[in-house]
């Protein structure tokens, strides 16, 4: 008998939640099969399976708190589920030694378990709810990871038609559906809010000429993505541009703590990524150092790591100053909140053609609104302004960065 732990937590998390178990009592199992999520305040973890066996006991249920590496489960490695020892007894008895998997025939299922035999790939909660209620899962729009069906979602449930739509739960009904927030989301709530009321937080803004970027982008993408493997986006250009501009700036690459003032020597850009779950914001290490290429690289594995529900909490832990970019959504201008303890963070917005006044004549040019948020504490307007118009030279003029000019 061995025990199942949930995952060492780093000292800034001080606990989690099991938000769904994948496999109930007596379930056989498979090594690394998944078997619980826990969230934390940062990131969902996953708990799987150390070997062959079964599952003898669940310590913590739904919605418990765990705290770093707390028991959460028993397990006996190499046993076989009840129903898989009962057929090979029954087939010993009759003389044989040797079971062939092929040669059983399926045991018939009483008629009350057809449900039951239906919901299997539903996890052992949503399995409980659905006999209860009589709802099937297949019905119900999901509101977890990858559109997953929580316990949540079928004692509230928001059903869907047969193309997928979804759709009122009863003619004439006015449906409201209320579940409690994820440790994830009231983490944001609170980091959101405290970074509001404790920081002196002003907003500046600018617009940057995205044509020369665009041409940029366009004579070189397909020989970029053949040298390197990866895609040429603006981020890339972006996050080097910002990282030139910490350098001159280093107010903005700042931190405040307490009564001091913490000057990084190093350049960690946070990236916000929208994930099912809420928005995350990975950290590419010393860019400084790296290379577009490498940049690009980076955001496209967080990104997927992001959908897949695969941060680690040292991937988004730290950072000295973060980039948002609500364009991808449409956003035209926003004010984006500062992410504590850093004192900057740059907003970049949708690309769109504008009639522009260029030496005295009107030319129509795709432009981008961009906003740098920060604290006033540290940072003063010049500063801050300064900061803004360094990006915006160096994204206007790309052969700026590579003659460090």
């Amino acid at each position: 008998m061995a025990e199942i732990k949930a995952p060492v937590f780093p000292e800034s998390v001080p606990d989690g939640t099991i938000v769904e178990w994948h496999v109930a009592e007596g379930e056989a199992v498979s090594r690394d099969q998944l078997l619980a999520e826990v969230e934390t305040d940062k990131v969902v973890l996953e708990i799987v399976a150390p070997d062959d066996g079964v599952i003898t006991s669940i310590v913590k249920n739904v919605d418990d708190t765990v705290l770093s590496a707390e028991v959460v489960a028993t397990f006996e490695a190499g046993a076989v589920a009840a129903g898989e020892t009962k057929v090979a007894s029954e087939d010993q008895a009759d003389g044989n030694t040797t079971v062939d998997p092929a040669s059983v025939a399926a045991p018939v299922q009483p008629k009350s378990d057809a449900k039951e035999e239906e919901y299997k790939d539903q996890s052992p909660a949503v399995r409980k709810a659905a006999k209860e209620t009589g709802i099937n899962p297949a019905d119900v729009q999901g509101s977890g990871r990858g559109g997953r069906v929580t316990k949540s979602d079928m004692v509230n449930p928001t059903l869907k038609s047969d193309n997928g739509q979804v759709i009122a739960t009863a003619v004439g009904q006015r449906i409201e559906k209320r579940e409690p927030m994820t440790r994830l989301r009231k983490r944001i709530a609170e980091r959101l809010l405290s970074a509001t009321q404790e920081t002196a937080m002003l907003t500046t803004f600018n617009e940057v000429n995205m044509k020369p970027l665009m041409d940029l982008r366009a004579k070189y993408k397909d020989r970029f993505e053949k040298r390197h493997g990866v895609k040429l986006g603006f981020m890339s250009l972006f996050v080097k541009a910002a990282t030139e501009a910490l350098k001159r700036f280093p107010a903005v690459n700042a931190s405040i703590d307490g009564d001091d003032i913490i000057y990084h020597g190093f350049y960690d850009v946070g990236v916000a990524v929208s994930s099912d779950r809420g928005l995350v914001v990975p950290v590419l290490r010393d860019t400084d150092r790296m290379s577009m290429a490498d940049v690009e690289a980076g955001i496209r594995d967080y990104a997927i790591k992001a959908r897949e529900g695969r941060l680690s909490i040292d991937e988004m832990t730290g950072g000295t100053f973060t980039i948002t970019n609500g364009g991808v959504f449409g956003s035209l201008l926003s004010t984006p909140i500062i992410n504590p303890p850093q004192t900057a963070i740059l907003g970049m917005h949708a690309i769109n053609e504008r009639p522009m006044a260029v030496n005295g004549e009107v030319v129509i040019l795709p432009m981008m609104y961009l906003a740098l948020s920060y604290d006033h504490r540290l940072i003063d307007g010049k500063e801050a302004v300064q900061f803004l118009v360094t990006i915006k030279e160096l994204i206007e003029d790309p052969s700026m960065l590579l003659l460090d000019l």
